[in-house]
Parts: structure tokens; C-alpha cells; sequence
């Protein structure tokens, strides 16, 4: 689309206090202004921890007020994760206007499927003209995922993921392969320090690839970081 405006994006690693959805929400309010983005991603089940046992969190649930707040001071969509009803593991996004649930992740780890549903489809959000697809940690390693995804016309592939210290390149191979195989920008907010679930290090790292698998943008290793890009 020619007369569409560059797209100021964000990922970001917010600092986590397992299933404390007020605290988590106030964290990802603090990251939405820092940003000052148009569309904010935040990593899997960012708004309790990796904690398979968590509370569904309701779109109208008023801890999440902070974090309304906050977008409807920047403009900001932002992509947060949490479990939802239906016993999904999925994705909020969170406007001013409120909250709804954009996604619902499709392949469950093993640990997870004990609990969780396979939501059934997958979903693209449009973000002024921009297409966005989304997808949560597993996801991003299933071809098919990705592939069905494209099929519906992105621009960006957008995805929320929890990896373990140790297996951070996990994170830059997948990356790699959706961005040069569908030719899109693929954004993924990957969790940092300790998420709760026996994850005492995340790996952090999270990463703007470019269309031809190059590093756009990197954060680091630390809880709190963030990166921002335009893109066009």
C-alpha cells in the first residue's frame, strides 16, 4: 500500500512478577510510554509469568486499567499475553478503547496441551494499512503456522515467545526462516530474566527482523529493555 505512513514498532522484555497481573500491567504501561510506538509486542503470557496454572485474566479486568491508560496516551496497540477463557493461551490487544483477544495460540507445548486448548485459526490484526500476523512462542517453529499465516496477506509476522537462557538461538533460526521465506518483517518480544514456570533465566534477546533475515534491531539480556524502528 503506497500512501501508507512508516510503522513506529516496538518489542519489549518487561520486568515480571509471576502471577501478579496488576504489577505486570503497571510494567507494561511504564514499557507503552517509554516506546512511544504505534504497535507495542510483549513476550507469551507476559501479564502472569509462565505459569501454566494462572487465572484466566478477562478482557475486563480491571488490573488491566494501567496498561488501557497508557495506550490511549500514545496511540499505542499493544500485543500482551495471558491465558484466556476457553482455556487458551493467548494474545490481548489492548488499545484506549479496551481490550479484546486478538489470538489464540495454536500449538501447545507439551506441558501446556495438560491444560490449555489449541485455538483453531491463524489471525492478523491491520494496523493503519499494516498487516499484521501473530503468533506465540511454538508457533514460530511450526512452518505450516507461518505458512497459513502469509496465506492471509501480512507484512509483519509478530510473535510473543518464552525461551530458556541457554537456547537463545532458538529464537534467531526461526526468525530467520519466516522472514526470508515470506519475505515479511518478522518483530519478536522474547522474556528476560525470571518468568515464574521453572524459568529462572530467559533468554532475553528479543529482535526486529528484516524481510531478507537480517538483524534490524536487538535488545539485550536484561529485564526492562526495549527496542523501537520504523518501518517502511
Amino acid at each position: 500500500m503506497e500512501d501508507r505512513t512508516p510503522l513506529r514498532l516496538a518489542v519489549a522484555q518487561p520486568p515480571c512478577v509471576p502471577l501478579d497481573v496488576a504489577e505486570n500491567a503497571r510494567s507494561h504501561a511504564v514499557a507503552v510510554r517509554a516506546a512511544r510506538a504505534r504497535l507495542v509486542v510483549f513476550p507469551e503470557l507476559s501479564l502472569t509469568g509462565y505459569e501454566l496454572a494462572a487465572p484466566v485474566v478477562s478482557v475486563d479486568d480491571p488490573r488491566l486499567a494501567p496498561l488501557v491508560e497508557a495506550c490511549a496516551e500514545t496511540g499505542t496497540l499493544a500485543l500482551a499475553g495471558a491465558p484466556v477463557a476457553g482455556e487458551h493461551i493467548a494474545m490481548l490487544a489492548v488499545t484506549g478503547d479496551g481490550v479484546a483477544v486478538a489470538y489464540r495460540k495454536v500449538w501447545l507445548g507439551d506441558a501446556e496441551a495438560r491444560r490449555f486448548r489449541p485455538g483453531d485459526a491463524p489471525a492478523v490484526c491491520d494496523v493503519d494499512g499494516w498487516r499484521v500476523g501473530l503468533a506465540i512462542c511454538k508457533d514460530t517453529g511450526v512452518a505450516a503456522h507461518a505458512a497459513r499465516t502469509a496465506a492471509l496477506g501480512i507484512d509483519v509476522y509478530a510473535a510473543g515467545v518464552l525461551e530458556s537462557a541457554g537456547d537463545a538461538s532458538v529464537i534467531d533460526q526461526r526468525a530467520h526462516r519466516v522472514a526470508t521465506t515470506h519475505r515479511v518483517w518478522v518483530v519478536v518480544a522474547s522474556f528476560a530474566g525470571s518468568t515464574g514456570g521453572g524459568y529462572t533465566e530467559a533468554a532475553g534477546r528479543s529482535g526486529i527482523w528484516a524481510s531478507d533475515g537480517e538483524v534490524y534491531a536487538r535488545a539485550g539480556i536484561d529485564p526492562g529493555e526495549s527496542i523501537t524502528a520504523s518501518i517502511d
